[in-house]
C-alpha cells in the first residue's frame, strides 16, 4: 500500500491548468478536506469531478487493478491521478534554470559551429566570446559545440576562428506548467493536460 501513496498524482489549478505533482498520500489528503477534487476521464475527451464520498462510491461501483487503489480499515477505493484543486487559481512563476543539463537542451546536443549533433561526452560548452576577454557566463554566451569545433575556436571569436553559430544563443523563455520530471512515471490521463513541450520541464540541477 505504501508504494501506491507515494505514485504520483498531478495536480490542476482550478482553472483546469496543470501547476504541480503531489503524491497519492497528499492528494487523498487533499480530497479527504474537501480542497480538491479527484478529475477522471470517462472517454472522449469527457471528464468528471469527485468529491471524496463520490470517489469513495465510484470506486466501489467501478472494481479496479490492486495497484490501482488503495485500503482502508472499512473500504478500498481507487488511486487518483490528477486532481483539481477548489481553490488555487495561480500559475508557478519561475524561469528556466541555467544549467549544463539545460545549455544541452536548448542546443539539442547539437554543436553550434559545425551542426553535428553528438553524444554529451563528445560535446563541451563553449563561450563565444571567451572569458578572459570579457565574455559572461550567461544563456547568451553560451553554446554547445564539438571538441574539434571547441579545439579549433580556442581562445578566440568565432569570426577569428572563421567559424559561424548556426544560431544565436538565448535565453529560453519560462511557459506556465507543471514541472515534470523526464524519469517520473506519467499515466495516460495526464496526457490531455500537459503540454511537454520541452521547455516547460524542469531538467536539472547541477551547477554551469
Amino acid at each position: 500500500m505504501s508504494l501506491a501513496l507515494n505514485q504520483p498524482v498531478l495536480v490542476l489549478n482550478r482553472l483546469w491548468q496543470a501547476v504541480n505533482v503531489c503524491s497519492v498520500r497528499r492528494a487523498m489528503a487533499l480530497l479527504f478536506e474537501g480542497h480538491a477534487q479527484v478529475v477522471f476521464g470517462h472517454g472522449d475527451g469527457e471528464f468528471k469531478t469527485y468529491g471524496f464520498g463520490e470517489w469513495r462510491d465510484f470506486s466501489v461501483q467501478s472494481p479496479c487493478t490492486e495497484d490501482e487503489a488503495v485500503g482502508t480499515v472499512c473500504f478500498r477505493i481507487r488511486v487518483p491521478r490528477v486532481i483539481l484543486l477548489l481553490g488555487f487559481d495561480r500559475l508557478p512563476k519561475k524561469e528556466v534554470k541555467f544549467t549544463r543539463h539545460n545549455i544541452f537542451e536548448r542546443d539539442k546536443n547539437t554543436c553550434q559551429y559545425c551542426g553535428r549533433t553528438l553524444d554529451r561526452k563528445d560535446l563541451n560548452l563553449d563561450h563565444v566570446v571567451p572569458r578572459d576577454r570579457g565574455g559572461p557566463t550567461t544563456w547568451e554566451n553560451i553554446v554547445c559545440s564539438c571538441i574539434p569545433c571547441n579545439t579549433r575556436k580556442a581562445n578566440r571569436t568565432p569570426i577569428e576562428a572563421n567559424l559561424r553559430l548556426i544560431r544565436k544563443p538565448k535565453r529560453p523563455k519560462w511557459r506556465p506548467f507543471v514541472q515534470v520530471n523526464f524519469g517520473m512515471p506519467m499515466h495516460d490521463s495526464w496526457r490531455h493536460f500537459l503540454d511537454l513541450a520541452y521547455w516547460n520541464v524542469e531538467l536539472g540541477e547541477e551547477p554551469v
